[in-house]
């Protein structure tokens, strides 16, 4: 009787990871850091206000790695595409939907200004504003033109393009890079394959980095409440509640509906981010959660091409929270000193504000120097009437950063779409949670 031979089939797939315990959430982490920062600035402000150092800390860290983080994402996008005609394109698009947008947000604080008039019941004496509040913004507003941005772009040298800081130097020195790398043709090869891998330790540091998310929020979130106190809202509620409902609105209904044009859901799309935008809420930076919203577009099925040239971009170009802050606070100043501005003025204004805005991108406390740049220019409205809103600036910030953020997610899908390069099925797993590290992003599992 012959031996039977019974095949045996053995099973080396990896077993199912477990689900994380709920406190491993980073979301869930920042979110009660938040809220014992809160707590710690307004029951002891002194020691809230001396724990600024550690928001700082955690941005500066951050801050070091998105030069990197954007050079490579960039580079290894375009040099893996080996198109240039497709380079320029998604370039075009990016900046007609930056565009586009930007026009909608600055035309909807200018509508809200007019209907609500947030300003109407205050009477300022224009004598009685104290301009040395304001005199710093004011000088950085004074030396940031649109010439001297445009100068600005090209880095001194190559290298101090990664060093300096400036998102706009990394920008242009990556996209240069990428296309000389993709004209070397296959003696580059080599070049980007070490690149590849040097991305993927990049990232993991940025998960590293990330881990410290908790402690940067409560400190920063600490330190503006013990400062500012949460009476300074109460002050001006009207305007702060105005500016954060036309911010939401914007959100929900106009980016709501060319995300749903899109095929996606806005809500979707802030719940698979809700980590980052409580990172960017917590410490008033959108700059906070840069590295981990180029991750986490890559993961939803955005093509790494796209998202390197759309998201830094977007950072300087896309800014709709700040155009709907500028508008809306520019008639609110104008309000409050019981200057009644036409509708040619108004559209000077807008027209003002279109060229600052990109003047002030990429600078710290853009907002807040982008109006001073704004009002320099329209001598009708005070710009020392800027004192007004000084003491709820931060709280303002804090908005513009979450709108700012969100609009350059949607912006991201929006382009990838257009360039028929996304992918849907990717997309909807990672806005559904049905594929593994898709949910949110994960400190301690982060891939190139």
């Amino acid at each position: 009787m012959g031996a039977q031979h019974v095949a045996v089939s053995i099973d080396t797939s990896p077993p199912p990871s477990l689900p994380r315990a709920w406190y491993r959430h980073l979301y869930l982490q920042v979110l009660v850091a938040i809220v014992l920062g809160i707590a710690l600035g307004h029951f002891a402000p002194a020691t809230g206000e001396a724990l600024k150092p550690l928001g700082d800390a955690f941005i500066k860290l951050v801050k070091m790695v998105i030069a990197p983080v954007i050079f490579l994402t960039i580079v290894t996008g375009i040099a893996g595409l080996r198109d240039l005609v497709a380079v320029g394109r998604v370039a075009l698009k990016a900046m007609a939907y930056f565009l586009t947008f930007s026009t909608l947000a600055l035309l909807l604080g200018m509508l809200v200004a007019n209907t609500v008039k947030p300003g109407a019941g205050l009477v300022v004496n224009q004598a009685a504003a104290d301009p040395t509040k304001i005199a710093d913004y004011a000088a950085k507003a004074h030396d940031t033109t649109l010439s001297g941005f445009l100068l600005d772009m090209i880095p001194d040298t190559l290298v101090s393009a990664l060093t300096a800081g400036n998102i706009l130097q990394t920008l242009l020195v990556a996209i240069l890079f990428g296309v000389a790398l993709t004209m070397v043709g296959k003696p580059g090869e080599r070049l980007l394959a070490a690149l590849e891998d040097l991305s993927r330790v990049v990232f993991k540091l940025v998960g590293l980095v990330m881990i410290l998310a908790p402690l940067g929020a409560f400190g920063a979130m600490a330190f503006t409440i013990g400062k500012y106190g949460l009476g300074a809202v109460a002050s001006l509620a009207t305007l702060v509640a105005t500016f954060y409902l036309t911010s939401l609105f914007f959100v929900l209904v106009i980016l709501g509906l060319v995300a749903r044009a899109s095929g996606f859901s806005i809500f979707r799309l802030i719940a698979y981010l809700k980590a980052e935008l409580l990172l960017v809420l917590g410490t008033s930076s959108s700059e906070s959660a840069l590295p981990a919203l180029i991750e986490k577009m890559e993961d939803a099925g955005c093509p790494k091409s796209v998202v390197g040239l759309v998201v830094p971009a977007g950072y300087s170009f896309n800014l709709d929270g700040t155009n709907i802050y500028l508008t809306l606070a520019a008639l609110f100043i104008a309000q409050a000193y019981g200057i009644d501005l036409s509708w040619g003025q108004q559209a000077a204004l807008l027209g003002v504000a279109m060229l600052s805005s990109k003047g002030a991108a990429g600078v710290t406390g853009a907002g807040f120097i982008t109006l001073a740049a704004t009002l320099a220019i329209v001598p009708t409205v005070p710009i020392e009437g800027m004192a007004l809103i000084l003491g709820v600036d931060r709280f303002m910030s804090e908005c513009r950063s979450l709108t700012n953020f969100i609009g350059n997610a949607v912006a991201t899908i929006v382009v990838s779409r257009w360039e028929g390069r996304l992918d849907s099925d990717r997309l909807d797993a990672a806005l559904h949670g049905r594929a593994a590290g898709f949910a949110e992003f994960d400190p301690g599992s982060v891939k190139a």
